[in-house]
């Protein structure tokens, strides 16, 4: 006899064919009862699994309406990993976005062991400047694994930003997140139009899909920047 799946479970399922793009963004997920009748289990238990997903910004449910993958979806549980230009855009200021550097290479140690790297394998190393109304905004401090991303390598990163993206385009399973305060050295002091000396506030990531590392983010905000969170 099968053995009784629940709804996490079922949300677990789910949430596997989000990740390997069984599901894409933008795709409209089969009815409740189709999914039901496939897994096994009552209509109530994929109801349940949807609506987790749902409370975790993986897919949106309307009534009458069905159910769709995110175009932009988000992890809930205590961040929101930012698509830069609706950031800016929300504060009433014009996006604008300028790649500095885009080079496939070996990382630094620290930067494969942070990815879980083998110390032979190359990432795409990304440097970029966001602004709001021509005014640095956000530096960008970049590297990606090709292994779990191979077509990041054919996107043209000096016309859509690696963050934009990634955001729309790799969904992923976790992320590792740190917050710190830096002062601003000659580097970063020019390319943010700041003194040297200003504080800043820095936010490291780490995406990951399952066991694999996504991407490694530094982004140095100016000062006066604000982020806020939801529960």
């Amino acid at each position: 006899m099968k053995e009784r799946q629940s709804w996490r479970d079922v949300r677990d399922q789910i949430q596997a064919r989000l990740l390997n793009g069984t599901y894409a963004m933008g795709d409209r997920l089969p009815r409740d009862e189709d999914i039901a009748a496939e897994l096994g289990c009552a209509r109530s238990t994929v109801q349940r699994a949807m609506q987790d997903l749902a409370d975790a910004g993986r897919i949106d449910r309307r009534r009458k309406g069905g159910t769709q993958v995110k175009h932009s979806p988000v992890t809930r549980a205590t961040f929101d990993i930012p698509l830069i230009r609706a950031e800016v855009e929300a504060k009433g200021a014009r996006y604008a976005y300028r790649l500095l550097s885009r080079d496939l290479g070996l990382p630094p140690p620290t930067v494969a062991a942070s990815m879980e790297l083998p110390t032979t394998a190359q990432a795409l190393h990304v440097r970029a400047l966001h602004l709001a109304d021509t005014r640095p905004y956000v530096l960008e401090d970049r590297w990606i694994n090709p292994e779990t991303v191979p077509e990041i390598l054919s996107v043209d990163l000096a016309a859509i930003s690696a963050n934009e993206w990634l955001v729309r385009n790799r969904p992923y399973s976790r992320f590792d997140l740190a917050f710190c305060a830096l002062r601003a050295g000659p580097e970063e002091a020019d390319l943010l139009q700041i003194p040297v000396g200003e504080a800043l506030f820095v936010t490291d990531r780490t995406t990951w899909l399952g066991a694999a590392s996504i991407t490694l983010v530094r982004q140095i905000a100016v000062p006066g920047y604000r982020i806020a969170t939801r529960s």
